[in-house]
């Protein structure tokens, strides 16, 4: 292990290791600034969307910390299935603030802090809040992705605080996006990400969100803050008093190959399927292994997306229309699907699977639930195939009564 990596190592391990907050400083001092500090996106997708953290200093007393939410602890037990559940338990981390900083400057990401414009008594009782939240038994939350989490806490944490003093403005959000296209602003619609959160993730996320709610992503958070403004003796004063750019923005773009993302895999797969398909009419025949294929890979897809809408905490994964064409059902009858004479409600089911994928484009032209992109050979492919297994097992089925 050379010295680079050790100091990497090093350095990780600083900013990772949670402060213990037991001594509780005296009041702060004239001097105290806290601030909103932002970080920009990273270049893998858990951290695409960015990330917030309050920053108190104050020289007087030596304090220099950085309190942020969002961080999880890979030592609990079950880590992985409390994750997929939705059960694991977030928390509030505590940071010396120079490793922190150089954390990301050594990710390439940029990092802006926004002083607010506090008083002294406001400022002490976020510190106070900050600091009592830290504590052990304070510090862990049920994280939710759009609802609570790093960002959201910034927010609401502020809001507590202050009440109705502090007024997010809205006039700078002119969008009208719905939570599904606001992350997908941080992420390339055709990658494996993508893809997998669309999947994963229902309709419920396809309806528009309030302005307030846009600050679910730190990016907003920041824009948020930058036109926040406080009610103090009768007049409005900016939150923020002062934005300072801590590490230069950067071009951070994470490299991406069309010959390996979604659109092309699964191209190439719905070629297959469709090419296949035309052999077999030409044939009058039927590739049994490929729908055994099909009904066995889309039916544990449909499972899978079934546990996590009702065997999960996760808020985002219910009402999840991608079952349309995941049908789970398809599960039960591989075994019919095999054989080479398959019986006449087979073929209804087939009819089933057709009005699922109309139904799923339904869906997708009204604007119910958006499907990833790069599904769109492989439904299209499906589509060809399940119109082509009616017409011939209307030739080649065999009565259910024999």
């Amino acid at each position: 292990m050379n010295s680079i990596v050790i100091k990497k190592f090093i350095l990780l391990l600083v900013l990772l290791t949670t402060l213990t907050v037991e001594a509780q400083f005296n009041n702060l001092s004239e001097n105290a600034e806290i601030s909103i500090l932002t970080i920009g996106p990273g270049t893998q997708l858990n951290d695409s969307f960015g990330h917030n953290g309050y920053h108190v200093s104050d020289p007087s007393l030596g304090i220099d910390l950085v309190y942020d939410y969002g961080r999880y602890d890979f030592n609990t037990p079950n880590f992985y299935l409390k994750f997929a559940q939705g059960k694991l338990l977030y928390e509030l981390g505590v940071s010396n603030y120079n490793p922190f900083v150089s954390y990301y400057k050594g990710q390439n990401r940029w990092v802006k802090k926004q002083v607010l414009d506090l008083t002294s008594s406001e400022k002490q009782e976020l510190f106070d809040f900050l600091q009592n939240n830290a504590k052990p038994e304070n510090k862990k939350y049920k994280y939710d992705f759009f609802y609570d989490n790093c960002a959201t806490r910034m927010r609401d944490v502020l809001s507590g605080v202050l009440g109705d003093k502090l007024e997010y403005k809205t006039d700078h959000i002119i969008e009208d996006y719905t939570f599904r296209q606001l992350i997908q602003k941080n992420v390339n619609a055709n990658s494996w990400g993508s893809l997998g959160m669309d999947v994963a993730i229902g309709a419920v996320v396809d309806r528009k969100a309030s302005p307030l709610e846009y600050q679910f992503l730190p990016e907003y958070v920041f824009k948020a803050a930058e036109n926040a403004v406080i009610h103090r003796n009768g007049n409005d004063v900016p939150l923020v008093k002062q934005t300072v750019d801590v590490v230069s923005e950067t071009e951070n773009m994470p490299s991406s190959n069309f010959f390996t993302s979604p659109l092309f895999i699964f191209g190439c797969l719905g070629l297959l399927i469709v090419f296949t398909t035309i052999r077999d009419n030409k044939k009058q025949t039927r590739s049994r292994f490929l729908d055994l294929v099909i009904f066995f890979v889309t039916g544990i897809i449909g499972i899978l997306l079934l546990l996590l809408w009702f065997a999960t905490d996760h808020s985002a994964t219910a009402n999840n229309y991608n079952l349309l064409w995941a049908v789970p059902l398809s599960l039960i009858f591989i075994f019919a699907i095999i054989k080479r004479h398959p019986k006449t409600w087979l073929r209804r089911y087939v009819l089933f699977l057709i009005l699922c994928l109309t139904l799923l484009t339904i869906h997708w032209i009204t604007g119910v639930q958006e499907f990833a992109i790069g599904l769109l050979p492989l439904l299209i492919a499906l589509g060809i195939r399940y119109l082509y297994l009616m017409q011939y097992f209307g030739k080649h089925e065999v009565s259910s009564e024999q």
